[in-house]
């Protein structure tokens, strides 16, 4: 059953470990018109269908100004979030919110297709706490992963599920390890972890109320905690049907992004 209120919250900081200032940063369309990040997450979070409220939760003033130039609804939250999901916990606290249905659209997924988020939302049939997409590597995709690694780049989040699609694990690593690359005709192994999560107003409060893990900590993925703490989280999914989906990870995506924007005509 669908939940009968759902939002979206985006959240957003500017001192990001990796990229320090990325929801500001422009990025060009097919027109060579620049629109930050966080702008460009934003339209993508306005595409989805059955979606009440879209937000951007944040503890900047520069993303504030930002996302209200833009037209964006725009909640502070506290400077001590240390993650995504307690920044959306955060922000519905403050937002006194009776949604039964939050989504997290992470700030740097700007090439989000509206339909993963909406299969992630079908998902939430009242059987699941916590839900996020996951999108079979193309043989390029795992070459580019594979490529990051061996120069050190901290590039997409793979993930490992079990026989019922709950996750085992997820990493920045490439998992599961296969050794090898992929022609253009095979079937890859490896699932991509997409940036965005679901989740009930109950499981963010519980996710509050436990500690950060080592594991999270080591990994830099908030997820982890809870599947440390044994709440399942169940991987749906998604099919990419043509578009190249990628975060904005580090300074040399920008271009990556870019490139995708030109060829799906995106301005």
């Amino acid at each position: 059953m669908t939940p009968q209120k759902t939002i979206i919250i985006i959240p957003a900081r500017y001192a990001s470990t990796r990229y320090p200032g990325k929801p500001l940063v422009p990025l060009h369309g097919v027109s060579g018109q620049a629109k930050t990040l966080i702008e460009r997450s934003w339209l993508a979070a306005q595409a989805v269908r059955g979606v009440n409220e879209v937000f951007v939760a944040t503890d900047d003033a520069r993303i504030e100004a930002e996302a209200k130039r833009f037209g964006a609804k725009v909640i502070m939250t506290s400077g001590d979030c240390r993650n995504g999901t307690e920044r959306c916990a955060d922000a519905l606290a403050r937002l006194g919110s009776s949604a039964d249905l939050v989504v997290n659209l992470q700030g740097d997924a700007p090439l989000t297709p509206p339909w993963f988020v909406e299969a992630l939302i079908k998902a939430m049939d009242g059987s699941a706490e916590v839900a996020t997409p996951v999108l079979r590597c193309e043989p390029d995709i795992h070459a580019r992963f594979m490529e990051d690694r061996l120069q050190g780049r901290v590039g997409g989040t793979t993930a490992v599920m079990d026989a019922k699609g709950n996750a085992l694990y997820f990493s920045k690593e490439v998992l599961p390890f296969t050794g090898r690359r992929y022609r253009t005709d095979e079937t890859v192994p490896v699932f991509h972890h997409v940036g965005v999560y679901a989740y009930t107003p109950a499981a963010l409060e519980t996710y509050l109320a436990k500690d950060e893990t080592e594991l999270e900590r080591l990994e830099g993925l908030e997820q982890l905690r809870f599947l440390y703490h044994g709440v399942p989280v169940r991987c749906v999914e998604v099919e990419a049907r043509g578009r190249e989906f990628w975060e904005l990870n580090h300074p040399l995506d920008v271009s990556r992004i870019e490139d995708v924007l030109r060829r799906e005509k995106i301005d």
